[in-house]
């Protein structure tokens, strides 16, 4: 049985009277991707947002219509939120650095001698 409706569009679709149960169904698989945009080349990519898309080629249409107006942009990137990788708080000794960084001082080289005889010479200028 068809919904009577005066309006020529639902009836020429003849749509049940049974309420679907489940009306966002086909979005269910839709994944979430995070948008980052970059606002003058040569400049990073900032992440402005997040949006939800069934494909790569959707996320980037909407990533422009909705991020590109409001702010300059150059160049867009969008990508899926299950595809970054993060690392874990318990392994924060990775992050730990060598502390003593005398290998970037000039002093552990044998030239010390020069640049102490030229910083004299410039102190007495």
């Amino acid at each position: 049985m068809s919904i009577k409706s005066i309006d020529p569009r639902i009836t020429r679709e003849n749509l049940s009277e049974e309420p679907d149960q489940n009306p966002i169904k086909e979005l269910n698989h839709w994944q979430t991707y995070e948008v980052f945009h970059q606002t003058k080349k040569g400049d990073h990519h900032i992440h402005v947002g997040s949006l939800h898309a069934p494909n790569a080629e959707m996320a980037l249409i909407l990533a422009k219509e909705q991020y590109a107006r409001r702010y300059e942009c150059v160049n867009i990137w969008v990508v899926k939120s299950a595809n970054i990788f993060s690392s874990d708080y318990d392994d924060e000794d990775i992050f730990e650095t060598t502390p003593e960084k005398m290998y970037r001082e000039a002093g552990g080289y044998k030239v010390m001698e020069k640049i102490n005889k030229y910083k004299k010479e410039r102190k007495g200028v």
